[in-house]
């Protein structure tokens, strides 16, 4: 029988050269953004205030960083095909973004501000299509030496999401993707769906990371394999921290008390916590001696 080889095909040169490139753009936009969060006058394409939001979008990039970093660790397209559509997704979004509310870049400024605006600007647009480039490779490559399988992919038995997991990962994605879709379909509910101020800017960049991110678990949820989950676990896990982190460095700019508030704080803990599960259960699939033992458990 002819199966759908998406676990055994190969991540190619063009992506891995794809997801390197954005590890170092990642780490300039976490340097920029969190760790200089109250510098975007001086440093960065535009001027964030407040420096919260900076930070929330800085701690996204971190998580890009990791998830890529480990991405770039794998050698099958199965494993890199959910962290480069999450890419892909976001770098669209931020670029529409951009393309929105280019009156509010640096482009008027001189030194780094302006060099800085049109870098992101370029970036911005080079990025989503060399993705869009890699993901069509990847797959005509994949689809060459297999069945017609769309999406679906084979699976070890007793490798799939318990229930428990799966539930927590699609409770978190949908809340992550509605607030994502309604912050950058209409930026003037973040009033009432945020703690802190944002700007119609400002809030799609957020709603970029809220929406990349629960597709991304929708993905996951979809391939329902625990080994494949490691490195989206890993990046889950430090995009809820940072914004915990985010809440306790930067905690006069937001209010807490407010349902937008605690449901900030619920979620950035809930994040972090299905992803240090995730991972650990992830790991614990990929070892055979642990899922033979599984298997006899069952």
């Amino acid at each position: 029988m002819h199966q759908a080889s998406t676990a055994t095909a190969r991540l190619l040169p063009v992506s891995r050269v794809l997801l390197a490139l954005f590890v170092l753009l990642t780490l300039l936009g976490f340097g920029s953004l969190f760790v200089l969060a109250g510098q975007t006058d001086r440093s960065f394409a535009w001027t964030i205030d407040p420096a919260a939001t900076a930070a929330f979008l800085g701690a996204g990039y971190a998580s890009g960083t990791v998830l890529v970093v480990l991405t770039l660790r794998e050698n099958t397209w199965a494993a890199a095909r959910t962290p480069i559509v999450t890419v892909l997704l976001f770098t669209v979004l931020t670029l529409i973004a951009t393309l929105l509310h280019l009156d509010r870049f640096h482009f008027g400024e001189g030194g780094l501000p302006r060099a800085a605006a049109w870098f992101w600007t370029v970036v911005y647009v080079l990025i989503p299509l060399g993705m869009l480039a890699a993901l069509v490779v990847q797959e005509r490559d994949r689809r060459r030496d297999a069945a017609p399988g769309g999406w679906a992919t084979t699976r070890t038995p007793g490798t799939g999401l318990p229930r428990t997991l799966r539930a927590a990962l699609l409770v978190e994605g949908v809340v992550m993707l509605a607030v994502g879709v309604v912050l950058y379909l209409a930026p003037g509910t973040a009033q009432a769906l945020w703690p802190w101020t944002l700007t119609p800017l400002t809030a799609r960049a957020v709603a970029s990371w809220l929406i990349a991110y629960g597709v991304a678990t929708a993905l996951v949820v979809g391939e329902n394999d625990l080994r494949r989950l490691r490195a989206p676990a890993v990046a889950y896990a430090v995009f809820g921290a940072a914004q915990l982190v985010v809440a306790l460095r930067f905690a006069g700019d937001a209010a807490w008390g407010v349902p937008a508030g605690v449901g900030y704080l619920l979620v950035a803990a809930a994040v972090t916590a299905t992803g240090v599960l995730a991972h650990l259960l992830g790991r614990r699939a990929a070892d055979p001696g642990a899922l033979a033992e599984v298997r006899r458990a069952r």
